[in-house]
């Protein structure tokens, strides 16, 4: 028996057509989300809960790793709001699944899962590939939404990875949010305020580095809450 091999006569460009269609799906709900969602956060948070932002000195160029504390589901939308760059956040896998709209909004912003109970190597794996490329991480160290701030729960991971890569950490402070939308994920009027400090930096490579910058992270979020 002679077998024949199939040529297909279909030219070449014809065949990335797919290929190019599925890219420019996953592209465009991002630069919308990115290129739209941030300015209207920012302006909403200003005619609404009379947004106030405070920059500190020595403010970094990207790569860099932001890290806040964790009032309200607002929270990241308004540090990328206010950075006006987009920012990969680090998010519970328990998000996903739940509704697929915001499936559709955790994809659209490009939201790195980490799966809970467990050491996450895919996520910092991905996190640090970011911020080889020369992109911008954001982590909020207690791990989930509190109504007070505590220095105490804040977990290492965002300090690990700004050691890890050699890039700056920027903490956040954010007061406010907790009353706008909080824990009762119920919207009120209130006052919003964003303190972004002076870049950190780690004292070494090792786990007392990784530590001592994580408490400074906290002590420092916890005199911007604390200052009137």
């Amino acid at each position: 028996m002679t077998l024949v091999a199939e040529v297909s006569t279909e030219p070449r460009w014809a065949r990335l057509v797919p290929i190019l269609t599925t890219a420019r799906r996953k592209q465009w709900p991002e630069r919308i989300a990115w290129g739209g969602v941030p300015p209207l956060v920012r302006g909403v948070a200003k005619t609404v809960w009379r947004l106030e932002v405070e920059f500190g000195d020595g403010f970094p160029d990207p790569p860099f790793v932001v890290a806040g504390n964790h009032h309200s589901f607002l929270d990241p939308f308004l540090i990328g709001g206010i950075f006006g760059q987009k920012i990969r956040f680090l998010a519970l896998q328990d998000l996903f699944g739940n509704h697929r709209w915001l499936d559709f909004a955790l994809e659209a912003f490009d939201v790195i899962p980490i799966r809970r109970g467990v050491t996450p190597l895919g996520a910092m794996r991905g996190a640090l590939d970011h911020l080889d490329r020369g992109g911008v991480l954001g982590l909020f160290p207690e791990g989930t939404r509190h109504p007070v701030f505590d220095a105490q729960r804040a977990r290492h991971g965002a300090a690990w990875l700004a050691t890890r890569a050699g890039v700056p950490l920027v903490p956040v402070a954010l007061s406010g949010t907790q009353r706008v939308l909080g824990v009762d994920n119920r919207l009120h009027i209130g006052r919003i305020c964003i303190v972004v400090g002076p870049a950190m930096h780690g004292n070494g490579d090792g786990r007392p580095a990784i530590h001592d910058l994580t408490h400074r992270w906290g002590r420092w979020v916890a005199d911007s809450l604390d200052a009137p």
